[in-house]
């Protein structure tokens, strides 16, 4: 949304602030003469093709799109930084692209009889690129040889292939999104800040993989709002509740009574489950520590950042420390004192570091060996590759850790 918003600052796109995919006629016009004078008639898709919200009330602008379809991403290099330029590009091309003609594959199927058996071959050729000239996609092309009617084939090979199910891939970012779209969950406007919350709330982390992994307080928010508030959280009802303010904003509806039937269950089952709540200690272990403070025993808790020590007199007592850290058994090379532990930022990344905190400030972004460096005799790492290299960053040291 930064990004957009210094392109519509700088004059090169529209508002961004929308969802509607309406072009002006003016749009229209404009990327149809650019498609003609560059790419060819043929190109065109030979008529103005116009896009319909479902929502009228998300019309009060118009689609996102280039001011000018001649400012290409190649006149624009010198103009806009990595980013700016990767976001006008995908803009400009898709705005381009929706009033160009079809791609054209050819596509072949032959059924090939073995005894009892048929087996299928599915081949496709890429005849006209059309509008993929402009917006590439991925596809694949497959040549089949040529074929006649009854001919006799030859087995030269078969190759069996077992297939595993495997379970939906975790979220990321982009499909995430993706699933608020379909389930007309938010507005484009939004869906930065839900993706931002949470992750600032440690409700989920990011994989190796760049995907959302639930955190253990994601998971415990999560299991206590579907228990005590179902409606709220349920999918249907939030996209029924956009479409609702969505009719308040067009006049459909008024917007007193649509707000009274939420509000007021609501309001009444809040309270009712803040008492409830309250009386139960959520997710606490006990264990065998004693306060040092006051003498109570020592529970754990959960909190922003996951699990820790706290006194069971809260809020009398307000003593808290730290869980034990997974202990790597190696010496801090720094203070000698100290063993390095293995720690997590507040955004869940893993580090290692000393123990001695804030005393010592070691800490290291890879995982500690614990062997020395034959050139230094600083600490060697391992990466997430599996490749060892020194932690001494002015050392030239660097093998593959077999």
């Amino acid at each position: 949304m930064r990004q957009a918003q210094t392109l519509y600052e700088k004059g090169f796109i529209t508002y961004h602030r929308t969802d509607s995919v309406n072009l002006s006629q003016l749009a229209l016009i404009d990327a149809k003469k650019f498609i003609i004078e560059n790419l060819g008639q043929n190109y065109w898709a030979g008529f103005f093709r116009k896009y319909k919200t479902k929502n009228r009330a998300q019309e009060a602008h118009e689609a996102i799109r280039p001011t000018f379809a001649k400012n290409s991403p190649e006149t624009l290099q010198n103009k806009l930084d990595k980013n700016q330029l990767k976001l006008y590009e995908l803009i400009w091309s898709r705005t381009i692209a929706s009033q160009m003609n079809q791609a054209i594959f050819n596509s072949i199927m032959a059924d090939i009889k073995a005894r009892n058996y048929t087996f299928r071959a599915n081949g496709q050729t890429l005849k006209f690129d059309g509008f993929l000239k402009i917006y590439p996609i991925k596809f694949e092309e497959k040549k089949l040889p040529d074929l006649e009617k009854n001919q006799l084939l030859e087995l030269i090979k078969l190759t069996p292939f077992q297939h595993f199910t495997k379970p939906p891939a975790r979220y990321s970012e982009a499909s995430l999104i993706k699933a608020l779209e379909d389930n007309e969950i938010g507005r484009p406007s939004t869906y930065a800040a839900i993706i931002s919350t949470i992750q600032g709330r440690n409700y989920v982390i990011k994989n190796e993989t760049k995907q959302f992994q639930p955190t253990e307080i994601g998971t415990m928010v999560n299991n206590l709002l579907v228990e005590h508030f179902p409606k709220i959280v349920d999918i249907g009802f939030t996209a029924q509740l956009e479409k609702d303010l969505d009719k308040i904003a067009s006049g459909e509806e008024k917007w007193i009574p649509i707000i009274k039937n939420f509000y007021d269950p609501f309001e009444e089952n809040l309270k009712k489950k803040e008492k409830e709540i309250a009386k139960k200690e959520v997710v606490v272990e006990k264990t065998d520590k004693i306060c040092p403070d006051c003498g109570s025993p020592i529970i754990i808790r959960f909190g922003r950042f996951g699990k820790f020590y706290a006194c069971s007199g809260f809020p009398k007592c307000k003593h808290t420390e730290p869980l034990e850290k997974e202990m790597l058994n190696i010496k801090c090379p720094q203070c000698q004192k100290g063993d390095l532990v293995t720690k997590k930022t507040r955004k869940g990344k893993i580090f290692y570091a000393c123990n001695q905190y804030p005393n010592c400030e070691f800490a290291l972004w890879d995982k500690p060996t614990g062997e020395k460096c034959q050139e230094c005799d600083s600490l060697l790492m391992q990466n997430k590759k599996g490749q060892t290299k020194c932690s001494n960053k002015e050392c030239d040291y660097d093998k593959k850790r077999k």
